[in-house]
């Protein structure tokens, strides 16, 4: 099955999202402190988010399931700043459940599954 354009758009909005964000965050990385938690929290987050996208693309069911955990956090985090970025985050975690979920969608990320079962990987 062909998969379908609102897939391929949200994976590469994921890919971009976590691709960019390690960007940006790869600067705040210090040789005299290269383990510092929130840096490699925030990195690890922006991986998910690129492998979420990534995955998505080659149809993994998990793959999508981990990108709706992902808004799932970043709605939580938004508790803990303004209200424009629960709404936000929010309205843009709708929206993505609503593409990923659509009869379209849940048939193309089904039929991915079971063909990757039966190859055995």
């Amino acid at each position: 099955m062909k998969r379908p354009l609102a897939v391929a758009i949200i994976s590469w909005v994921f890919i971009a999202a976590g691709t960019i964000g390690l960007a940006y965050h790869a600067t705040e990385f210090r040789a005299d402190r290269p383990f510092q938690y929130d840096v490699l929290w925030v990195c690890l987050v922006r991986f998910l988010a690129l492998l979420g996208g990534v995955l998505m693309l080659r149809g993994s069911n998990r793959a999508r399931w981990l990108l709706v955990v992902w808004m799932g956090y970043h709605i939580v985090l938004s508790v803990l700043h303004s209200p424009w970025q629960l709404f936000v985050h929010s309205m843009l975690f709708g929206v993505i459940l609503y593409l990923l979920f659509r009869p379209q969608a849940s048939e193309y990320f089904s039929k991915r599954e079971k063909r990757n079962v039966l190859r055995g990987d």
